[in-house]
């Protein structure tokens, strides 16, 4: 019978061999927290639905053990509120709110924030606690405080984190106001993605010390940055190599809308392909020109539609290898996008670790290269 020390073993071993896992405090702590305890169940997509369609697996199903070792991310809250414990054995669909991020991901973060023995770390986004338990078994309950925003998953987590022997500071509220109470921090790291820096967070961070988190928007595309907290509400960074992807923090995730009805405007040539709105880093540089927008389509009919005002770009094929863009509204999306775009093209397409960030109270600004360069300034 396969226990689950053996699959954690296996699971340590994978990741020490493929160049996760570097350092041994945190290889100990990967070793010792039972994951199995923080995804009692979870959602598994069902292959082949479409919409993407999940089925729960709980404890004591048949591959669920194994399915908690896997190093990959295990959904557990669907659009906010629906658990698998909610779903008995129905399929169900919905978008992936709350989730178990794979280890390899969580152990790489933990990692290059630097935490080391006496630094007090502030995390949010508790989530099922995996990660919280990493912490506190490396740096102890009393350097570590977890927030999370959703009260029935703190709640889970919570007891989760108690199941494992764990004790670390547990709050709920809304962790994009950090933890006033508590500070200051020597770092803080954050497993939901934000639109721009909480001046909170860098009121909170010690000069000196360092903050993680992966900077997102409507468009959709992530980027993880690095920080050094340089003054009271200043810090610069670089964004690091790599491909990591968080759900937007609930705050700052884009308001409803209706459907959206597309509707004429004026129409040109497009200067860039628009299928490279498709590549990991040229999605990103378009939502740094429009950080307003919301991004669909794919290939050559990209669509974006400004939350803030309503204004419209579409493209579509022109029937001679070409693309044509109809823009409407008060912000012309696609000029900015072409803009940003052609500057990344012409620095060589670079990754993301070719950008960095600055922050100040007077502003958060993306910039590519050095801060001399090309930038764009975060929605504040």
């Amino acid at each position: 019978m396969t226990t689950s020390a053996t699959l954690r073993a296996a699971l340590v071993r994978q990741l020490t061999e493929n160049g996760t896992l570097t350092d041994p405090a945190w290889t100990a702590a990967a070793g010792a927290v039972p994951r199995e305890l923080f995804a009692g169940s979870y959602f598994v997509p069902i292959d082949g639905s479409s919409p993407t369609g999940y089925r729960a697996l709980h404890h004591g199903d048949p591959g669920w053990l194994e399915g908690a070792y896997a190093d990959r991310t295990l959904i557990t809250q669907l659009d906010g509120r629906t658990h698998p414990e909610d779903t008995g054995d129905q399929p169900v669909t919905g978008a992936p709110s709350s989730s178990s991020t794979l280890p390899s991901l969580v152990l790489d973060m933990w990692q290059q924030l630097g935490a080391d023995t006496g630094h007090r770390v502030l995390e949010v986004g508790t989530g099922t606690g995996y990660s919280t338990a990493l912490g506190a078994h490396r740096l102890g309950d009393g350097n570590l405080t977890s927030i999370e925003y959703d009260p029935r998953v703190a709640e889970r987590a919570a007891a989760a984190l108690r199941a494992a022997g764990c004790a670390p500071r547990l709050l709920t509220g809304d962790g994009l106001g950090g933890d006033p109470d508590g500070g200051p921090f020597d770092r803080l790291i954050a497993t939901c993605s934000v639109r721009y820096l909480p001046m909170a967070w860098l009121r909170q961070v010690r000069p000196g010390g360092r903050i993680l988190v992966t900077l997102s928007g409507w468009g959709y595309a992530n980027a993880l940055a690095l920080l050094d907290v340089t003054g009271p509400g200043e810090a610069t960074g670089r964004f690091l190599p790599g491909y990591t992807s968080f759900m937007i923090a609930r705050p700052h995730d884009r308001p409803p809308r209706p459907a959206l009805a597309l509707l004429p405007g004026e129409e040109r040539p497009s200067r860039i392909d628009p299928a490279t709105l498709d590549t990991w880093t040229g999605s990103w540089v378009a939502q740094l020109a429009a950080p307003s927008a919301e991004r669909m389509g794919s290939g050559g009919q990209q669509v974006l539609s400004d939350v803030a005002t309503g204004s419209q770009a579409r493209t579509v094929p022109d029937g001679d290898d070409g693309w044509t863009v109809v823009q409407r509204g008060p912000l012309r999306l696609w000029d900015q996008v072409e803009t940003a775009v052609e500057a990344w093209q012409r620095a060589g397409e670079p990754h993301q670790d070719a950008f960095g960030i600055t922050v100040s109270p007077a502003g958060q600004r993306v910039w590519l290269g050095s801060e001399n360069g090309p930038g764009w300034n975060l929605p504040i």
